[in-house]
């Protein structure tokens, strides 16, 4: 698919220098909170962005928005998210990273741009030069010097504006990220109950491994960290000296594939049994990629993706939780299965490993991680789906209207491959959009494929 976007540079916005925000309910002494074996496995940065239209003569309204969401998070969302203004540290006696809430602080940067947000053009297309609208921490600082929380409000010349957030994902996983979001933007509204959620549920003991351990399954959606080669991974161990994912590999090509609902729909009806729209499209994509990136027909080839086990643990997580409640599921085959079997096979082997996330599952995954310290095993040609048009975006309103796009920003990687909304922010109709990169000779082969429906 062809498409072009507007390159950004460091003259179309002036940033004002970051200002830390504390929480004013920090506990005293401070408190180090227990990280689970799945938050070990994502210490990676997610950086997400919302635009938001504002009309013309509401233009002035919009003056204050940087004040407004900086006194929110200040004054309200710091108090039941005070951790979000503590440290990762690594405890080298456990062998493991904490949260440490030490009250470092929240970085907040306000922005104005000379640019109007229709200069920018279709939003939804993936653009890495988005980066200059959210606020990198550092990219080689240590772990002690890296806020885990920063936001960033930039007002364009036209009133409207865009808020982008960098999380850590050892913190937050893609849910509890969006629920922190709401409920700031509930606080801008300036509603009168204020936060959508009173406590947040910060506890992870209840993900600790088993004693004595029970791995039960192979686990072969995670790798040993020490089988790792020098290759950069979005799941780079803080131990490692790899490059950040954040940096925009130039050894790939990108390109943006539209799905539209008729075209999920025929794939569906082409699995010959009932799925979702996710379960399809991940089929799809597991296909025609390995024909791509694959020359040997006997190579296995894997797709990973995350499930929420909120409702799979028993008892089941409290709807307040922050963390990290999701699981790497995997499915394998050998390339010449994928190629020549019917796509029904592609989507059983997707289906089954969802259905292999059990609570057993997960408690095995667990002790599997106490004592290999892995990651997910995005190498040797496989990937990992993030299904981001699933996140409940859409509701973001600070009192303008809900956002015109919101997403991540283009990630540099091969390894992951992103599912978007199609159009406008949450409201995609049914339509996909996936973002994916490869080496240029791969993307061409898969430009054969993509849409072979």
């Amino acid at each position: 698919m062809d498409y072009c976007t507007i390159s950004i540079t460091n003259h179309d916005l002036v940033k004002e220098e970051p200002v830390t925000l504390i929480s004013p309910k920090n506990p005293m002494p401070h408190e180090t909170i227990f990280l689970s074996n799945i938050d070990q496995a994502v210490t990676f940065p997610v950086e997400t962005v919302f635009f938001f239209q504002v009309p013309q003569e509401e233009s002035c309204s919009t003056l204050d928005i940087s004040v407004r969401v900086k006194q929110a998070v200040a004054e309200v969302l710091l108090v039941p998210y005070y951790f979000m203004a503590g440290r990762l540290s690594f405890n080298q006696e456990g062998n493991r990273l904490e949260l440490v809430c030490n009250n470092a602080g929240v970085l907040f940067v306000s922005a104005t741009s000379r640019l109007r947000l229709k200069d920018l053009g279709n939003l939804s297309l993936p653009n890495s030069k988005f980066n200059h609208f959210v606020h990198r921490p550092g990219l080689y600082k240590s772990l002690d010097e890296t806020a885990l929380f920063t936001i960033q409000v930039t007002r364009f010349a036209c009133g409207s504006f865009s808020v982008g957030f960098v999380t850590n994902h050892a913190i937050l996983d893609g849910r509890s990220a969006s629920e922190m979001f709401e409920n700031l933007a509930s606080i801008c509204r300036g509603e009168t109950e204020g936060l959508k959620t009173k406590v947040i549920n910060n506890d992870r003991t209840c993900l600790k491994a088993r004693n004595p351990l029970q791995i039960r399954y192979p686990h072969n959606e995670y790798i040993k960290l020490k089988e790792i080669s020098s290759v950069a991974s979005c799941f780079t161990a803080p131990e490692q000296s790899s490059p950040s994912p954040l940096i925009f590999s130039k050894v790939y090509t990108h390109e943006l594939f539209s799905f539209t609902p008729e075209m999920i729909s025929t794939l569906k009806k082409k699995a010959m049994t009932r799925c979702s729209s996710f379960e399809a499209m991940v089929a799809h994509i597991w296909r025609a990629r390995s024909k791509a990136v694959f020359t040997n027909l006997d190579d296995l080839s894997a797709v990973l993706f995350a499930v929420d086990i909120r409702s799979k643990t028993s008892p089941p997580f409290p709807n307040s939780f922050a963390g990290n409640a999701v699981v790497t599921a995997f499915a394998n085959a050998k390339v010449i299965d994928l190629v020549e079997k019917p796509f029904s096979f592609c989507v059983e082997k997707v289906k089954e490993a969802r259905e292999r996330i059990t609570d057993e599952y997960v408690r095995s995954v667990i002790d599997w991680l106490e004592v290999h310290r892995g990651i997910p095993a995005t190498c040797n040609g496989n990937f990992y789906v993030s299904a981001w048009w699933k996140l409940r975006f859409n509701e973001l309103d600070f009192g303008f209207g809900k956002p015109t796009h919101g997403g991540p920003i283009a990630s540099g990687n091969d390894e992951f491959v992103l599912l978007l909304s199609h159009g406008k922010c949450g409201d995609s109709g049914g339509g996909i959009n996936v973002w994916m990169g490869l080496e240029p000779e791969k993307m061409k082969r898969l430009m054969v494929h993509i849409f072979e429906i």
